[in-house]
């Protein structure tokens, strides 16, 4: 889209493949024709042609997405599997619009790389049973194709509906929450509504896991440009069984609030009885994790004045799940302290400097009212000699005397 806007989902029954797709399409109904052509030039012969019908759920008018001929059920584990490399080769040679098979072949990985983990399979042998048929395929292409075309626009989710009891599958009775629906949404907030049964499939999961890098809260004061209604196929009692794309139009930050707000989970706890060769170790794995933005240590007296350190790390919400876990592998603590706290950053980016015949890696940031600010890498000052009047000149970014 060529202005910013936010997407918010609100899981009112749940979210799987087709109920993403359908909401999608009918909050953005100029993306129609390029979504069905994709899916048209990756459709095996004899498929079937690709859908979306209006329906009613639950009251509410809302559309529904599948082959034609009627919606087909979903229950997200029929089929007969088909090889992860043979759905990658299918999309990879296919003639696509831009963007659509990197971000299907994205959230295809994830559900392969999910299968791998949980049936301890590598990857290249595995078989989706929850792709393995057509009409689940076309969710993942559908899904591409939609993200391949909105572009960088940001997205949140509402809490998601636990559900309850078992779904069938090709390895048998499977708990509800499906094990590799649990596997992709850690992180992510649930709620239990009462009603029972499969509420978010594993496709649905692993759309939501391929857009978590794009997941904030929405900003407030957002205008509402539009929105759409996705229907699943099954009826929910007392509740429609839908998916709503809300679709707001973002404001471009203002000279006197510069910059991208998000939202960041700060975890803190606190150390007295490791060494500091143990903190030193465990800090450095826990900066290295996935989701950890930044880690700082802070030394403070606790009872009996025994030393303490104190960590606090800055992390992206959806990692709150593994990052907790992490803590409690690489130190000593028995608890942990975490908060969610809104956060203003400034653009910024990396840049390249040459100071006699030596490249020198520097940030630039720019400031309210058009200024910007650089600072070179402390990492590449390092073997620079002399404080004042060289490194520290250099950590300005500034060229010394005499230096081109």
């Amino acid at each position: 889209m060529p202005e910013p806007v936010h997407v918010h989902l609100d899981a009112v029954g749940g979210i799987a493949g087709d109920m993403f797709a359908a909401a999608l399409l009918d909050a953005f109904p100029d993306l129609r024709s390029r979504v069905f052509a994709d899916l048209a030039a990756v459709a095996p012969a004899g498929a079937g042609t690709a859908a979306l019908t209006e329906g009613v759920s639950g009251g509410i008018a809302a559309y529904r997405f599948g082959l034609a001929g009627g919606p087909v059920e979903h229950d997200g584990h029929h089929g007969h599997g088909t090889s992860l490399a043979e759905l990658t080769r299918r999309i990879e040679s296919a003639s696509l619009h831009p963007g659509t098979a990197k971000q299907a072949l994205g959230i295809l990985r994830l559900l392969g790389e999910c299968e791998s983990r949980l049936h301890r399979i590598p990857v290249d042998e595995i078989h989706l049973h929850e792709l393995g048929d057509w009409d689940s395929l076309l969710d993942v292409v559908a899904a591409g194709s939609i993200l391949g075309a909105l572009g960088h626009c940001s997205w949140s989710i509402s809490d998601l509906p636990r559900g309850s009891g078992t779904v069938r599958t090709q390895h048998g009775l499977l708990p509800v929450p499906a094990p590799a629906t649990v596997e992709l949404l850690k992180g992510f907030r649930w709620r239990d509504d009462g009603i029972a049964g499969e509420r978010v499939t594993p496709t649905g999961a692993a759309i939501l896991a391929h857009l978590a890098p794009a997941m904030q809260p929405p900003a407030r004061g957002l205008t509402l440009r539009t929105s759409g209604t996705g229907a699943g196929t099954r009826e929910l009692p007392g509740l429609p069984n839908v998916l709503r794309a809300l679709v707001f139009d973002v404001e471009a930050a203002s000279a006197e609030s510069p910059g991208k707000a998000d939202e960041v989970i700060v975890i803190a706890f606190d150390i007295d009885d490791m060494t500091g060769e143990e903190i030193g170790v465990a800090a450095d794995r826990l900066r290295a994790a996935e989701g950890v933005l930044d880690l700082s240590l802070g030394s403070r007296f606790g009872k009996k004045n025994r030393p303490i350190t104190d960590f606090r790390l800055l992390i992206r919400p959806q990692a709150l799940a593994p990052v907790s876990m992490l803590c409690f592998e690489e130190t000593s603590t028995l608890g942990l302290r975490w908060r969610r706290e809104q956060r203003l950053c400034l653009p910024r980016a990396s840049e390249q400097m040459k100071v006699e015949g030596t490249t020198l890696r520097r940030k630039r940031a720019e400031r309210p009212g058009g200024q910007s600010s650089l600072k070179v890498e402390s990492d590449d000052l390092a073997g620079i000699e002399g404080l004042i009047h060289r490194r520290s000149v250099r950590a300005r970014g500034e060229r010394g005397e005499g230096e081109p």
